[in-house]
């Protein structure tokens, strides 16, 4: 259990660095309170555990049997008449109850985490940067004006300052303030401005008037010293409504996901089951037209007894009748086709949960046996080797989910692909295990000093 309790921590370490990476743009420069990035960092570290654990095991498998291995215990074990098998009874054990803990976390804690997640990152997303003037250039994070200052010195005095009041929608008024210099001061959601020696403009936009009879009035005013108070409230960070995305298929249980699954392919039988009956009532209308309408004209056939005119309004009116139609039953099967999408995403998130339990399962069958074999412990050869074949079987887990999104094959095929490919690796490795493995016996110091031995062939 220590190389599990070292590697676990590492893993979801390394996995919350790449959180941060991706997400670094939207959390700099917000002035988001600590206990705010600590809480969307927990949330974070709750969603990776889908992949910190199965890396987590595979890394401390093969650790811990390179360790016995290497010190030739695994030998002195397998001396003593224990099996293979034997051995690895107590961690299989271990590992049993480690599954049923992944599949509670899965079903139960997994979804209340990507609900907190997700609703505290779009709130984080949606707020809007702090007041942080730069010189020259426009700040725009309050919402209805844009400042700009020229420079600002260590005092705070704020030298050229221009404000544009564009709130034309609540005061119908465009304001714009010069001033030579200024200082700001922050009061609770209120920033007060304290202005010296400036100019004013403001610009009636006459809204209750016709474009033609406004006359486009304006105010022009100096000052030496002037208030200034702008509302922050449109910085302040407020959490969104969890209930927004509650109905996302990453927020249910395996009961809710079940009932959903069976909802959706019930609203998509009926919606085929309505194109059908569409189909059967046009095909059964022209067929009597054809039949009622022919019977008085059996010679020649109703369509000679039209006139051009007659024809050419027919024709126009079947072909806009077989348009309508087409694009009826197109819309129909688009909608069959979307509902089937929403239930492959459903059924993916529900082999998701049994996914996870039984992948630590298969990881620990391909690192134990791996690290006898190898006969190496600590971090070197066993983390190269355990991130390769991770790496495997990550790339193949996201091919098999992407594929069933496409439609290209089913939810258990596709979430089960990779466990499926693995699954020979892992059987073989213990049975190489079993038989000493003899097969992976290579010695390379002797093979490379034969090499750098051999003498080169004279030509003649």
């Amino acid at each position: 259990m220590a190389p599990f309790a070292v590697t676990m921590p590492v893993a979801l370490f390394i996995l919350d660095m790449q959180f941060l990476w991706v997400y670094a743009d939207d959390l700099i420069g917000k002035g988001l309170a600590p206990w705010v990035i600590a809480e969307l960092m927990m949330y974070a570290s709750a969603r990776l555990v889908n992949l910190a654990l199965p890396l987590a095991i595979l890394v401390a498998s093969i650790m811990a049997f390179g360790s016995l291995s290497e010190r030739n215990e695994l030998t002195a074990l397998k001396s003593a008449g224990l099996s293979i098998f034997r051995i690895f009874r107590p961690l299989v054990v271990t590992m049993l109850l480690i599954s049923f803990g992944a599949f509670w976390f899965s079903n139960a804690a997994w979804p209340v985490a990507n609900l907190k997640f997700r609703a505290l990152l779009f709130s984080v997303t949606q707020k809007k940067p702090t007041l942080n003037l730069v010189p020259g250039a426009f700040y725009n994070g309050i919402e209805g004006f844009a400042i700009r200052v020229d420079s600002k010195e260590e005092n705070g005095v704020l030298n050229d300052l221009f404000i544009h009041d564009h709130r034309e929608g609540e005061t119908g008024v465009s304001r714009v303030i010069r001033a030579e210099r200024g200082q700001m001061e922050q009061q609770g959601d209120r920033l007060i401005m304290t202005l010296h020696n400036g100019v004013s403009y403001e610009e009636d936009l006459e809204q209750s008037k016709r474009r033609k009879e406004r006359l486009q009035p304006h105010i022009s005013s100096s000052f030496e010293r002037q208030l200034f108070e702008i509302d922050l409230a449109s910085l302040d960070f407020s959490k969104v409504d969890e209930g927004l995305f509650k109905r996302a298929h990453e927020m249910m249980t395996i009961a809710q996901l079940q009932l959903a699954i069976d909802s959706i392919e019930g609203m998509a039988n009926d919606r085929l089951h309505e194109i059908q009956l569409y189909g059967a009532r046009q095909t059964a209308l022209f067929r009597d037209s054809i039949e009622t309408a022919g019977a008085p004209f059996a010679a020649g056939g109703i369509w000679n007894a039209l006139s051009p005119t007659q024809r050419r309004m027919a024709f126009d009116g079947a072909r806009s009748l077989a348009r309508n139609g087409q694009q009826g039953i197109a819309n129909g099967l688009e909608d069959a086709r979307g509902r089937r999408k929403a239930m492959d995403r459903h059924a993916i998130e529900w082999h998701r949960k049994f996914f996870l339990a039984l992948s630590c399962i298969l990881l620990f069958f391909i690192g134990a046996p791996l690290g006898a074999i190898i006969r190496k412990g600590g971090l070197g050869m066993p983390t190269v080797l355990a991130i390769g074949i991770f790496l495997a079987f990550y790339v193949l887990s996201m091919l098999g989910e992407q594929m069933v999104k496409s439609g290209q094959v089913s939810p258990v095929l596709g979430m089960w692909m990779s466990s499926l490919i693995l699954l020979p690796l892992a059987v073989f490795l213990t049975r190489q295990a079993m038989r000493d493995a003899s097969a992976f016996q290579i010695k390379w110091p002797s093979i490379l000093k034969g090499v750098f031995r051999m003498k080169p062939t004279p030509t003649t």
